[in-house]
């Protein structure tokens, strides 16, 4: 059956390759011309046999053809290529082969995801890092399923209760000390982080044909969730970015005179923490500060959802608890001061009662 390339159909071997490959029509009218991914003859034939045999059966049958995990990773991966955080989806990814590098995803159920819980907890690792993985696992689920459509369905994945939520920020004191402790380059990244919320590498991929200061808005073409969106530009932003002009034609953010090409959280960074006395801060936590800020001043979590560029309100009602204006009168109702301002009141009330009872049966 092998046959050279251009020949009649089916597997045949090419000089620039130690693998067969495949040139054949399937019966749902496919063309498929690629690697067999194997140097067997009969590893070939039998890889095109089931090529066949799954397309006529979803051609005649409506069953759909099986595919591995394997499969939907790499494919998983291609269209996350262009994230910034692709190289931590690309380590879960290969932690969670050893579970699941040799299942078709439809043998995918409960128990299997039961065992990868356990088998990461027994390895000492916090419900946090476990629900990382958990939640790469059915984002790459629900793709195969509502986009792909290789599968029907596939096991509810809840996430590990347990998880402790970061909670750390500055006080304005403590900001405006890191900020004195920074070099001028660092300490210009910290004040517009400050202003206005945005991540490290959305302020050191700034360029200055997305500002606008006129209309006081900066436009984010890079962002976390690969949705670009625009920024609303306080004072204080627009004070950073009007003292990095002329710093550099392109990038609004530079370190003596050339973009930003390495880690904000360098040397410099752990130099000035230790200096402003502040222990246990990230770069990133300066979001964190911004959005605590926000919500200690009043505004909503729908404003702070739009401000920061959240897609769901999930992620910010972690601030919720900052802001508590709507709950002043509430508190009152048990305050000591207030009890006893009515009690005094209806003391006073009752006394002046007896007072007009006693004067009337005294006159005559």
């Amino acid at each position: 059956m092998a046959r050279n390339e251009g020949s009649r159909e089916g597997i045949y071997r090419r000089p620039d390759s130690g693998f067969w490959w495949i040139n054949a029509t399937l019966p749902n009218g496919k063309r498929v011309r690629q690697s067999a991914g194997t140097d067997s003859k009969e590893d070939a034939q039998a890889y095109l046999a089931k090529l066949k045999l799954d397309a006529y059966r979803e051609t005649h049958f409506g069953i759909k053809p099986q595919r591995s995990w394997q499969e939907a990773v790499i494919r998983y991966l291609e269209l996350k290529r262009n994230l910034r955080s692709f190289s931590d989806v690309q380590r879960i990814c290969r932690l969670l082969d050893p579970y699941l590098g040799s299942m078709m995803l439809n043998q995918i159920n409960g128990d299997v995801i039961w065992s990868i819980v356990q088998g990461e907890l027994k390895k000492g690792n916090k419900p946090a890092t476990v629900n990382r993985y958990m939640s790469t696992v059915r984002a790459l689920l629900r793709m195969a399923r509502d986009e792909w459509q290789w599968i029907d369905s596939f096991p509810k994945i809840k996430l590990l209760a347990g998880e402790v939520e970061r909670d750390r920020w500055l006080t304005h004191e403590e900001a405006d000390r890191l900020i004195r402790h920074c070099a001028p380059h660092l300490a210009a990244l910290v004040r517009y982080a400050l202003a206005t919320g945005c991540r490290a590498a959305e302020i050191t991929g700034l360029e200055w044909n997305r500002v606008d200061l006129d209309r006081r808005t900066a436009w984010l073409n890079q962002t976390k969730n690969g949705t670009p969106r625009g920024v609303p530009l306080n004072e204080d932003a627009i004070e950073v970015l009007r003292e990095q002009i002329g710093n550099h034609l392109r990038f609004c953010f530079t370190f003596r005179g050339e973009p930003w090409r390495w880690q904000i959280t360098n040397s410099g960074w752990h130099t000035a923490l230790e200096a402003a006395g502040i222990r246990d801060f990230r770069f990133h936590d300066l979001r964190h500060t911004w959005a605590s800020w926000h919500r200690q001043a009043g505004t909503s979590c729908d404003e702070l959802k739009e401000l920061g560029g959240w897609k769901s309100r999930e992620m910010v009602d972690r601030y919720a608890k900052y802001g508590t204006e709507h709950l002043a009168v509430a508190a009152t109702r048990i305050e000591r001061v207030r009890a006893e301002n009515v009690g005094n009141i209806v003391t006073f009330s009752s006394r002046s009662a007896k007072t007009k009872d006693l004067a009337s049966r005294l006159s005559p």
